[in-house]
């Protein structure tokens, strides 16, 4: 299946190219030899990506105005050019946790899609972006992820960082790329993970029966590498509180790679979650962990905190957000149910 088959929601946020100089070709400037070889891409873009560091010759960093020669290697890491959808930017509203001239971070609530794509075209985080930074040249464009350089899912909570400029957008792309950014979840899972503290290795890629959730290949025969490591923080009798920090950014990484060890966020519809897997068979426990489900209608997942660069000044910034209220509630919930009782695993 091509990139372009994919749902939208399901596509890389950035591409990656090589070229390889052909032979006959003259020497000319960089800027000028990239647009024609990379769909919608304007040679500002370019110039742009070079200046920050974005665009390699032979792995080294160059100039706007560098001579391209034959045989050398051109590597590029761009975010993905637009989409021809029209969006309406709509004022809805939006936990801004930090904003500059360059970024802005959000904590997105449970529900939002994050951006435009079949079936959800508004009400998005993207639309409501839209209007908040409707005077920025960046979401005038008709693009259909303006300043996004990672995502989150409908149903998973959390901090998000969006560029606000094309430099930042370019920066920030980069720093996700290749991986220097710090991304901390907290999830609620079912069972007791063994090891206490690990590492879940394995390719993600699309499911050979459900083309619109993923599956992991231990094997490395389809999908793409994918590492998460993950430590315990409260067992709570059957289920168990833990942090995942990852290391690559697979669609919906963490919640399969969870399920592959057995241990699938709680009420995790797509990864086997909303079903009873831990506890006692009695009708009191059964309804118990029902109205769990109900407090907490969605995978008990939540983007805790996120570090990265700041794309103009370089400073390390981090960011941290509280559990969402209906996972506290869930977890009080459980603490009561296991205060003064044994729980056997």
């Amino acid at each position: 299946m091509t990139d372009e088959e994919l749902l939208p929601e399901q596509q890389e946020l950035y591409e990656h190219f090589c070229f390889v100089v052909e032979g006959g070709q003259s020497s000319i400037r960089i800027d000028k030899y990239l647009p024609p070889r990379i769909e919608r891409v304007s040679r500002t873009r370019i110039q742009i990506a070079v200046c920050s560091g974005n665009i390699l010759v032979n792995g080294n960093r160059v100039n706007p105005n560098y001579k391209i020669k034959p045989g050398e290697v051109i590597q590029v890491v761009l975010p993905n050019p637009p989409r021809e959808i029209n969006l309406i930017p709509q004022d809805i509203p939006i936990n801004i946790v930090y904003e500059d001239a360059d970024v802005i971070v959000v904590n997105k609530a449970a529900g939002m899609v994050v951006h435009p794509a079949y079936g959800n075209y508004s009400g998005t985080l993207v639309n409501a972006l839209m209007y908040h930074l409707k005077d920025l040249p960046l979401f005038n464009t008709g693009e259909v992820r303006p300043g996004l350089v990672h995502r989150i899912d409908k149903n998973t909570t959390g901090i998000m960082v969006v560029a606000k400029t094309e430099h930042a957008l370019i920066n920030l792309s980069r720093q996700f790329y290749e991986r220097t950014t710090d991304r901390r979840y907290q999830a609620l899972v079912w069972g007791a993970p063994n090891p206490a503290d690990g590492t879940i290795t394995g390719h993600v890629g699309r499911n050979i029966r459900d083309r619109k959730i993923m599956q992991v290949f231990p094997d490395g025969s389809d999908g793409k590498p994918a590492i998460t490591h993950y430590k315990t923080l409260e067992n709570l009798g059957y289920i168990t509180l833990i942090e995942c920090k990852l290391e690559t950014g697979r669609t919906h990484q963490i919640r399969v790679h969870l399920s592959h060890i057995k241990h699938p966020i709680f009420n995790d519809e797509e990864y086997g979650g909303n079903q009873i897997l831990k506890g006692t068979t009695f009708a009191k426990y059964q309804q118990f962990v029902k109205n769990c489900f109900s407090m907490l209608p969605r995978q008990a997942l939540h983007a805790k905190s996120l570090a990265f660069d700041h794309p103009t000044t370089g400073e390390r910034l981090t960011f941290n957000s509280e559990l969402p209220e209906d996972m506290k509630m869930v977890i009080e919930k459980w603490k009561n149910y296991i205060s003064g009782r044994e729980i056997d695993e």
